[in-house]
């Protein structure tokens, strides 16, 4: 007997959620507690890994850690008694994350290996179109937590593709392939550099650091947390929130002299040439890691390692960029060549031109890179014209030069979850911020980032656009940032309701 033809398989329908979160690291994470302890509880987080954590579960190079305070980098609604350093390192800020995904009930809510490939707004049913690697969804709202700090940017050098050593990105660190004995040339001397450096330094052969820019390095106050201090922050709360308000106070008096009193920090400058000639005797040496640029325009790194790093006999800096690849020989910048096994790209993100933007579309079908086509904006950091009932966590000049970013995704969260409240206050389905709105608040925005060291330090940074635009930083405290998301102001905001359906009457015929 004959088998029947295979019926074709039909798409399945989509499942409609109240919100789409796209990424599980802090910010995908606090959306989702945030949203439940609202009452909002139809919501999936789309995360394209097998695992919370976002930039904490992807970057565990040797020697990732964070630059901010434990007690300060932590949600304030979980707080965390057992730090074990100051400083915490990147597989205890993953463990908490693991621990924030339980203790707050988000695993049902969770959906691993299902990347977004396609987030469109359908005008006629007025909600999101969500499109994933492993289903689809439609949603009223979405929240891009997929963070600025999410995909590796690799430099393109001529002859790269036939380097016939290891090549890899540090935030893609391959654990298989031993650096023992070695040569490794490191491109990039950023935060992540900094703490690669001087964890593999003493396992190579040669270790060749390709720097286009010095950085400022200041002292690491890092120590073990005591047993005693645990105990005490787990039986007494209280002091627990103290240090995290010390600390958060001793972040925002620095502030002033970041955005609008750069001259202030030549005290911490000669601090960091201190620093600077006491770990590196070399004239030489020290020549080449003094930058020309005032202290605070680029990302000031921590660490005691790093200069005795690159003091050890078998380091070199080359104080040029990486130009091309001949083989196993590397060139630079000046013609200098430098043979190497494997090279780690220490060399950043796709900040500005964060690839979601690719993958957006909103009203008539014009995708966030578009829009953005001229640098990045959004209204309060969290809304676009164009694309409504699409919040953002950690968005457009959100980011910090000398604070936590915890602060920052939850006073984010804090305007999330009062627009959707308030949606439902009115009876209304989205809200989209006006053009003249959301104009005016990057007017004033980019009027402040003139005062700031970010513009005014005399130094090219990840921070600036090509044309020297800073859409990455907020030129304020995380006080004032507070104040600006706490509510949802309707008047910057055009309002959306769902059309309707006309109703079919059926007339019956006599017979």
């Amino acid at each position: 007997m004959a088998s029947s033809p295979k019926r074709p398989k039909q798409p399945q329908p989509s499942t409609h959620v109240r919100v789409a979160v796209v990424g599980s690291g802090f910010g995908g994470l606090g959306a989702g507690v945030r949203l439940r302890r609202a009452g909002i509880t139809d919501f999936v987080i789309l995360e394209r890994a097998d695992s919370v954590g976002g930039t904490w579960r992807d970057n565990s190079y040797p020697g990732c850690a964070c630059d901010v305070p434990s007690h300060l980098y932590s949600f304030s609604f979980a707080p965390n008694p057992e730090w074990p350093r100051s400083f915490s390192r990147q597989p205890d800020i993953r463990a908490y994350l693991e621990r924030v995904a339980d203790t707050f009930g988000l695993r049902p809510h969770l959906r691993f290996n299902t990347e977004v490939t396609e987030l469109r707004w359908d005008q006629q049913a007025a909600h999101w179109r969500v499109t994933t690697t492993a289903g689809s969804w439609t949603a009223d709202a979405v929240v891009s937590a997929a963070g600025p700090l999410a995909d590796p940017q690799i430099p393109d050098i001529p002859g790269l593709a036939d380097f016939p050593g290891k090549v890899f990105h540090s935030s893609r660190w391959d654990h298989d392939f031993d650096l023992t004995g070695k040569r490794v040339a490191m491109v990039g001397t950023g935060a992540s550099a900094a703490q690669i450096v001087p964890s593999i330094q003493p396992q190579v052969a040669k270790l060749t650091v390709f720097q286009r820019t010095p950085a400022w390095v200041l002292p690491r106050a890092d120590r073990e947390i005591s047993a005693a201090e645990k105990w005490l922050h787990a039986a007494i709360p209280a002091t627990g929130k103290l240090r995290r308000a010390t600390l958060f106070a001793l972040r925002e008096l620095q502030v002033d002299a970041f955005v609008r009193r750069p001259g202030a920090l030549k005290l911490v400058q000669r601090l960091a040439v201190r620093n600077l000639e006491q770990a590196v005797a070399d004239p030489q040496l020290r020549a080449k890691l003094t930058p020309d640029y005032r202290i605070g325009c680029k990302r000031i790194l921590l660490s005691n390692a790093y200069y005795p790093a690159l003091a050890a006999p078998n380091a070199e800096v080359v104080a040029a960029g990486l130009a091309e690849v001949r083989g196993s020989t590397l060139v630079d910048a000046d013609g200098g060549e430098h043979e190497a096994d494997a090279i780690v790209f220490g060399t950043g993100f796709h900040v500005t031109d964060m690839p979601i933007g690719e993958r957006v579309f909103g009203i008539d079908g014009r995708s966030l890179a578009q829009e953005w086509k001229g640098g990045m904006e959004a209204l309060r950091g969290s809304t676009v014209h164009g694309f409504p009932n699409l919040f953002f966590v950690i968005g457009p000049n959100t980011g910090l030069g000398n604070n936590s970013m915890i602060l920052m995704i939850e006073s984010q969260l804090n305007y999330l979850v009062d627009a959707l409240t308030t949606l439902s206050a009115i009876g209304a389905t989205a809200i989209q911020p006006t053009a003249r709105a959301q104009r005016r608040w990057n007017l004033e925005l980019q009027h402040r980032m003139s005062r700031t060291v970010w513009t005014t330090g005399g130094c090219k940074s990840w921070y600036l656009e090509a044309d020297g635009k800073n859409t990455v930083l907020w030129p304020g405290s995380t006080t004032s940032f507070r104040r600006a998301t706490r509510r949802v102001d309707l008047a910057e905001y055009e309002i959306i309701k769902r059309p309707v359906p006309v109703a079919t009457v059926s007339q019956e015929v006599p017979a």
